[in-house]
């Protein structure tokens, strides 16, 4: 487990804008060569509009050019660790693929997963081949 691309993860955490979730998330996502972009989750009124810290990390990332990535690390402060959403695992798989997710909480858990493991059945392009 890459305990700086963690580090960076809680990092962005503490920029999270968690007023009505009370549920502050950092992510990090590295890329082939070695880059790291992180987000933060950030809430909004509407809920709906609420944006994931992966999701922000990923848009980050291929807003600046990135196209290749290697792994994720995920951060929060439960008491369980907490795995991407639906959404953030179809964009991630889009994008990055079989990359490694790290899931950690501050209160000492780790987990480490390959994303076809926490999305065994995607529809991806290859779905719209016929």
């Amino acid at each position: 487990m890459s305990r700086e691309l963690i580090a960076k993860a809680a990092a962005a955490r503490e920029h999270a804008l968690a007023e009505y979730s009370k549920f502050k998330v950092g992510a990090a996502l590295e890329t082939r060569d070695g880059r790291v972009y992180a987000g933060c989750n950030i809430d909004n009124a509407s809920y709906g509009l609420t944006v994931c810290a992966e999701r922000v990390a990923l848009w980050k990332a291929l807003s600046e050019g990135a196209r290749e990535f290697t792994q994720i690390a995920v951060v929060t402060d439960a008491a369980r660790l907490n795995s991407p959403c639906g959404a953030c695992r179809q964009l991630l798989w889009e994008y990055c693929g079989n990359i490694g997710v790290h899931l950690h909480s501050l209160r000492g858990l780790d987990q480490e997963h390959r994303l076809a493991d926490l999305f065994p059945l995607p529809f991806d392009r290859c779905s719209l081949e016929e």
